[in-house]
């Protein structure tokens, strides 16, 4: 749902984000879904945090498996998102035709990004519309030279 775009709604869309395909996998279930609440939170251990919607189906696979990865877009891996930007039909999933990799605990990862990062859930926090994901990083690689997509928002109180 869309909100007018108040002072207040134009002030938090000028904080940056980056943009991220944040996946994870049980079984053949594999899930996915772009994400621009991704911060890295701590050093030693190296932990980032995943804000999820509350009624994201990933959420659970989360919570099941307790560890995901996230691909850090560019620029040039831009193109990638379109496929989580779709609503899917069962049996189809966003990953079809795209290039992956594989984390060391067996998780999908996009070869075609910029970077990528293996985390295993740390600890969560409940907010009213996200859950906070704590995720100590487990893993990753920068695949290739560049700068992370930057992503802002034109109304801070909504997607």
């Amino acid at each position: 749902m869309a909100r007018e775009l108040t002072p207040l709604a134009a002030a938090l869309g000028r904080i940056p984000s980056g943009l991220y395909i944040v996946a994870s996998q049980l079984g053949e279930q594999r899930i996915g879904f772009l994400a621009s609440f991704v911060q890295q939170v701590g050093f030693n251990p190296p932990l980032v945090m995943v804000a999820v919607g509350q009624d994201r189906s990933i959420l659970e696979l989360l919570r099941a498996r307790r560890s995901f990865t996230i691909s850090v877009l560019d620029p040039a891996s831009r193109g990638l998102m379109g496929a989580f930007l779709k609503r899917h039909t069962e049996g189809s999933s966003p990953f079809q035709g795209l290039e992956l990799g594989t984390s060391p605990a067996g998780l999908p990862y996009l070869a075609d990004a910029l970077a990528w990062l293996e985390c295993s859930l740390h600890s969560e926090h409940e907010l009213p519309d996200h859950c906070a994901i704590f995720g100590a990083v487990e893993a990753g690689a920068l695949l290739r030279e560049g700068e992370p997509l930057v992503h802002l928002r034109k109304n801070g109180l909504s997607y």
